[in-house]
């Protein structure tokens, strides 16, 4: 028994270092997943971007401001005039808190009484949220503590007011459920597509489906359309389960969220026609799908912030296609995004589409000779 065992392992190395490609995934995913983990995959905060609305200028609430603007996890990115600003710049993401400063702050703290600052917070990702109101309660305790040292006087007492937009309890469930209509969605597209190709090779009917009349577009349109199918009706279904099971508020446009999930779908069909057309064998295609589906993940802002990894990595994030449709998907479920509010999403999606299905197609036809 020991010998065949033995003969057993030989023979599955040989078959795996054999195979140039079966020796490219042993050795490329975990040098690629490593290098994602360790970069990517932080909940640490730095730099965080923050507006300012000023209301009292006085001496205060320049001492308070600095010890933001002088604290190395917090980065000023605008200073605004009017309450309407404060709302534009939450919606677009340009600042993750925006530092409100009430008129007679400085006032009110000179004399003794309480003096209110109010934090608005950007809620949509509950864990980074309350990990930033930490930090904005430590800093204030720490700026309350000392201007009572240096003036001789009991506690000042700066209050100060937190308020988290879109998310107002920082429900993690209302972050995390939206993303996961996206993760279910790319996982069963992947799945569908990336196989059916490799699937044909290795069955032995991949030679007599290219002498029937179907030309190579045809074929890939043939392939693609179930993953579509599929992944839509996957998609649809959790939608229907966040909305009525989990009650997640779906404040947005359905066109919006119907066109993203399109748009993602056409995507990641293409991206798995890809590594089918590669593929010769159903476990390069599975091992195909993974190598791709979980540095996707991470780098979609899923779980860490995209604003906190490395310059070069937010770069990389930008061939995601995952990354787009989180945008939308939650900007759809709690933002109450409209169609117009989402373009700067919809196109990268459609051209990662065309790209991949582009790159579908010549492989098909390169591999198929």
């Amino acid at each position: 028994m020991g010998a065949r065992v033995w003969a057993l392992i030989v023979k599955e190395f040989l078959a795996l270092l054999r195979d140039r490609a079966s020796r490219a995934v042993l050795i490329v995913p975990p040098l690629v997943q490593l290098m994602v983990f360790g970069y990517a995959a932080t909940f640490d905060l730095n730099r965080v971007p923050y507006a300012v609305f000023d209301q009292d200028g006085g001496l205060a609430a320049r001492q308070l401001l600095a010890r933001f603007d002088g604290s190395g996890e917090f980065r000023r990115v605008a200073t605004l005039r009017s309450q309407a600003q404060v709302r534009q710049v939450l919606d677009d993401r340009r600042a993750l808190l925006v530092l409100r400063v009430g008129p007679g702050f400085s006032r009110d703290l000179i004399s003794g009484r309480g003096a209110r600052l109010q934090a608005l917070i950007d809620g949509r990702d509950s864990n980074t949220a309350a990990i930033v109101q930490g930090d904005v309660s430590g800093v204030v305790q720490e700026f309350d503590q000392q201007w009572s040292e240096a003036h001789g006087w009991p506690r000042a007492g700066a209050q100060l007011r937190t308020r988290a937009w879109f998310n107002p309890d920082l429900r993690s469930r209302w972050f995390i459920v939206p993303g996961i209509v996206a993760l279910l969605m790319l996982v069963i597209t992947l799945l569908v597509t990336g196989l059916s190709v490799a699937r044909e090779r290795e069955l032995g009917t991949f030679d007599q489906l290219l002498v029937t009349p179907m030309g190579p577009a045809e074929i890939l349109l043939g392939k693609a359309l179930p993953g579509v199918v599929i992944g839509a009706l996957e998609g649809c279904v959790t939608v229907v389960l966040a909305v009525s099971w989990f009650h997640v508020p779906f404040t947005g446009s359905v066109a919006a969220l119907a066109l993203g999930m399109l748009l993602f779908l056409g995507a990641a069909v293409g991206v798995g026609l890809m590594i089918s057309s590669i593929a010769r064998t159903q476990q390069q295609g599975l091992l195909g799908v993974f190598l791709f589906m979980v540095p996707a993940v991470i780098l979609s802002g899923f779980a860490t912030p995209i604003a906190n990894m490395p310059r070069a990595v937010q770069w990389l994030t930008l061939l995601n296609p995952v990354r787009y449709f989180l945008v939308i998907d939650r900007g759809v479920f709690l933002r109450g995004a409209q169609p117009g509010d989402l373009l700067g999403q919809f196109w990268p999606l459609a051209l990662i589409g065309a790209l991949s299905m582009t790159c579908a197609a010549w492989l098909f036809r390169h591999r198929a000779r």
